[in-house]
């Protein structure tokens, strides 16, 4: 197997779920693991990294990398691989990271391979799993070379808290002339109350059975009672009916919160590929062939206008 590093995507001081699922699932196939975290003023974001499994974590700490640009931690990146001598990087899924992956892929002509929704431990190397042909089959990919970099898809592994610690390696990088020359002007986030869809233990989502956009007032006060977000299929996000941040599906974010809540979801495989992995799904839906009841954990058969309102008021009354 060799040394496997683990690109730490951070915002706010904060680790990001994605990437300790990711810490979590190469702890868990044996060889050296480490942590990488890439910023500045970063130790106290580094260190923890070890209560979720990470005993190394090595930190590039530099000015040109206090804004999340990519191409400088292409270089950053580049030198913790030349001072390890790392055998694999691993990405979790998101904007910054596959522009990173990609980056640091040309930079040493290595394979990367994107969209893993598993890794195994495979003579001495790593095999990984692709899902293909609409995620109805799961095939068998592999690299050539090393260093092996591969993006896993968002939502694919949960992270462990182990209560451990880490030791801190800093790491001198040398930075490329076109890398310094970027400048973010403006950093726009979009105001949101509560977790991200990413992020949330419990999601309710919607679809074209809420019958107009009107109808996530149902979706967001049962979200709310349960502390959870609010997610979206792609015909209510091309109806707009919610914003695309929300969608989940093939061509939208893969999620795998503890308790899916499913209102008004026919169940296409383009929706179910981005949710199966939830812990519990529950689908309230008026018909009652619809597919998501095929694999759903508990499934109703009604009026969600009637039904998700009820729901809420029973959950915020147990609460008080």
């Amino acid at each position: 197997m060799g040394t496997t590093l683990v690109f730490l995507e951070h915002h706010e001081g904060e680790l990001q779920k994605g990437a300790l699922g990711v810490l979590a699932k190469a702890a868990s196939l044996g060889g050296e693991v480490a942590g990488v975290v890439l910023g500045h003023g970063v130790q106290d974001v580094a260190a923890k990294a070890g209560a979720f499994g990470a005993t190394t974590v090595y930190v590039v700490d530099a000015d040109v990398l206090a804004a999340p640009l990519p191409q400088p931690r292409v270089d950053a990146l580049a030198a913790v691989v030349a001072a390890t001598g790392a055998e694999n990087v691993l990405f979790a899924a998101s904007v910054l990271s596959a522009d990173v992956a990609a980056g640091l892929a040309a930079r040493l002509d290595a394979g990367l391979n994107w969209d893993l929704t598993d890794l195994v431990a495979e003579g001495g190397g790593l095999v990984g799993k692709r899902p293909a042909l609409g995620d109805t089959v799961l095939v068998d990919v592999g690299w050539t070379t090393t260093p092996r970099l591969a993006l896993i898809r968002s939502g694919s592994f949960e992270p462990v808290e182990t209560g451990g610690s880490a030791t801190i390696e800093p790491v001198v990088a040398q930075f490329e002339d076109f890398s310094t020359q970027p400048a973010l002007l403006e950093h726009l986030q979009e105001a949101a109350s509560g977790p991200s869809i990413e992020e949330a233990d419990v999601i309710v989502a919607g679809g074209r059975g809420l019958g107009a956009p009107e109808g996530f007032k149902l979706c967001e006060d049962l979200a709310d009672a349960l502390g959870g977000a609010v997610a979206a299929t792609r015909a209510v996000v091309d109806a707009g009916w919610y914003p695309y941040s929300t969608q989940v599906g093939q061509t939208g974010k893969s999620v795998s919160p503890r308790l899916y809540i499913a209102l008004g979801i026919s169940g296409a495989i383009q929706h179910k590929v981005g949710m199966q992995s939830s812990g519990t799904i529950v689908a309230v839906n008026k018909d009652p062939n619809a597919p998501i009841f095929d694999f759903a954990d508990l499934g109703v058969v009604g009026d969600l206008n009637q039904i998700a309102p009820k729901l809420a008021e029973l959950v915020r009354a147990h609460k008080a």
